[in-house]
This record gives structure tokens, C-alpha cells and sequence, in this order.
């Protein structure tokens, strides 16, 4: 069985296990003050723009969402989000469980767009009892979205100067960042996210980390305390320089971009696959997260060889199913779903 449920089902890139290999008897600081989380964040730095940020690294996505709303906001604060975006739907009320109310908000495309933040944030402006309702003051995307899909250079600085007009932070989830920067068509690079966004992160869990994800805060006022922050949500790691280890071996020589590029181009083949034998899109993503519309028939003949993730049932009666590639599919992998996809 070949697995595309997710872009997590590997251990990490060999060249982040030699890293581990080659440094094991050598001892380092702890909680992320070592020379291997300094090395990391001066590497993530060159794609910044020479935006003056500060990096942290942390453990996982949810952790970090919710440990960056909550150093962010005060209590009677929310966030904007799209009705698709993680926080609202994969992450089990964390964000609501440091006490922020989330102001979900229609998307399209997967996509939060300036003029639903514009909206919500004027509702408040012009409240005639702000007093008695939530303050919105920070907004969550993720790039690439929860259906793969990617927001342009001009969609992204739209929202980022509607929230500079109301005075919100804007929030990038960057879990599958690799991903959505190596898209065919994308003109977004890690220094236009700087210069759009407040704070982001750059994923390594589902880019080749064993595990990890690089927390860059370019607002000042963010700044202040956020090691702080960490600790109180678990997320100060006594071994940081686990983590710093591997940003650094991923971004040292560009391997970082090179196997997510190749990730989304297995996508297009497989995408492409799909097109030629008339299987429709549910959306068009131009990155590792293929959605696809199946008949119960050919859903379970590709079930026979391959593992894939069951997303709805449209009224008509299809699956919306996703295949997932990554940075450790492999060539003969991928050969081996188009067969099964032209012998449907």
C-alpha cells in the first residue's frame, strides 16, 4: 500500500538524519539557545528581505497557532479566520481554549480575502456597544491554504493593508509554507509573507523535519516575552537545538525548497492524471494537496494499492478524496497511482 493521506508519514530527509549523526556526542545549551538554533535562524533570515525578525522554534503546528494568538491578544480579543482555515476546523477549540473567540468569516477558495476582513473589522469600528462584544484584532491564513491553494503577491498585501487600516495583526500558518512557495505560478517569496505578515511561521513537520516548525515575528510589539509564552504552553523544548539542527541542514544549501518544488510537480502529474481520464477537481490547487471527485467504484479500486484521505460525500453521490505527495514520495510511487488512475 502506498500511502498520500498526508505529507507526514516519513521520519525526516537523510540529510537531516546525518546531520543528527554527525553531532551526537557534542552537548548544547538547552531551550533553543544553542548555536544550532542561532546558525538556523541566520540561515531562514537571508529569505527575509532584511526584515529585523526574531525566530523561535517549537514542535507542532497546533502549538503554535495557539501559543502565537495567545501572546498576541488580550482576553476580550479574536481572530479573524476563514470557515475553512485550521483553526476553525482541525484544531479541537485550541485557539478557544486560551480564551479567544474566533470570528469565522466565508472564504473562497479556501482563502480568507481583504474584503471579508474589512467587513468584520468595520462591524466593531461602528458598534454602538463595543463594550459587550469581541474586539477582532488579528487575522489567520494559511499558505498554502487547507485546499492547497495559494494566495497571490496581491490577494496577500490586500488583507495585509486592510489590517494595518484597523490595526490587526495579520497571522500566516505556514505548516505546508514549502509547498505553497514552490507552486507553479506562485509569485509569493518568504520576504513578501515578511514584509504582508505580523508573525508566521515556516513548517517543518510536513517539509522534511523529523519535527518542527520556525516561529519569525517581525511586529515589535510581538516580540516582548514570547519565550515566555512558550514555556507556558509546552513549547519551550529542554533539546531546542533538535529542532535548530534541522532548520539549519534544510535551509544551509536550499534543500528546504528543492524537495517541496519536486513534491508539487509529482502533484501536477497526478493532477493531470486524473484530468485526462475526465475525474473532476473539487478545487484547483497548484500544490501537494490534490482534491479529487470520485465514484464509489473508483474509489475502491484505488483503495486496493493505495491510502488515501476521505474528505465528504457530494449530493450527487461522488467521494471528494485528497492525495497528499510530499517531500519522501518517491518517482516509482507516483508511476505506479497514474497506472491505477488510467485503469479506472
Amino acid at each position: 500500500m502506498i500511502r498520500w493521506n498526508n505529507d507526514y508519514n516519513h521520519g525526516a530527509h537523510p540529510a537531516i538524519l546525518q546531520a543528527f549523526a554527525d553531532t551526537n556526542d557534542s552537548s548544547y545549551e538547552g531551550y533553543g539557545l544553542d548555536e544550532w538554533c542561532r546558525k538556523a535562524a541566520g540561515e531562514i533570515r537571508k529569505h527575509l528581505g532584511g526584515v529585523d525578525a526574531d525566530i523561535h522554534f517549537m514542535l507542532g503546528g497546533t502549538q503554535v497557532n495557539y501559543t502565537m494568538i495567545a501572546a498576541a491578544l488580550r482576553p476580550y480579543q479574536g481572530i479573524i479566520c476563514a470557515d475553512s482555515g485550521h483553526i476553525q476546523v482541525h484544531e479541537t477549540g485550541a485557539v478557544e481554549n486560551t480564551g479567544h473567540k474566533i470570528h469565522v468569516v466565508p472564504g473562497v477558495d479556501g482563502k480568507i480575502t481583504a474584503a471579508a476582513v474589512e467587513k468584520e473589522a468595520e462591524s466593531y469600528r461602528t458598534s454602538d456597544v463595543p463594550e459587550h462584544v469581541t474586539q477582532p484584532k488579528m487575522v489567520f491564513l494559511s499558505f498554502p491554504s487547507e485546499y492547497g491553494t495559494i494566495y497571490t503577491k496581491e490577494e496577500l498585501s490586500g488583507i495585509s493593508r486592510v489590517c494595518r487600516e484597523y490595526g490587526l495583526y495579520l497571522m500566516v500558518d505556514g505548516a505546508r509554507m514549502g509547498y505553497g512557495l514552490g507552486a507553479e505560478g506562485n509569485d509569493v517569496t518568504l520576504a513578501d509573507i515578511a514584509a504582508a505578515a505580523d508573525i508566521f511561521y515556516i513548517g517543518g513537520t510536513k517539509c522534511g523535519a523529523m519535527m518542527g516548525e520556525a516561529v519569525v515575528i517581525v511586529n515589535e510589539e510581538l516580540k516582548d516575552h514570547f519565550r515566555n509564552y512558550m514555556k507556558q504552553n509546552g513549547g519551550l523544548l529542554a533539546k531546542g537545538w533538535v529542532l535548530g539542527l534541522q532548520f539549519y541542514t534544510l535551509f544551509k544549501d536550499g534543500t528546504y525548497f528543492a524537495i517541496t518544488e519536486q513534491a508539487d510537480r509529482y502533484a501536477m502529474q497526478i493532477r493531470q492524471a486524473f484530468a485526462e481520464k475526465g475525474i473532476p477537481s473539487y478545487i484547483e490547487s497548484p500544490t501537494n494537496q490534490q482534491f479529487v471527485l470520485l465514484t464509489e467504484e473508483q474509489k475502491e479500486k484505488l483503495a486496493k494499492n493505495h491510502i488515501f484521505e476521505n474528505q465528504f460525500r457530494t449530493e450527487d453521490g461522488r467521494f471528494c478524496v485528497r492525495f497528499c505527495t510530499s517531500w519522501s514520495t518517491k518517482e516509482e510511487e507516483v508511476e505506479a497511482l497514474l497506472r491505477d488512475i488510467r485503469e479506472l
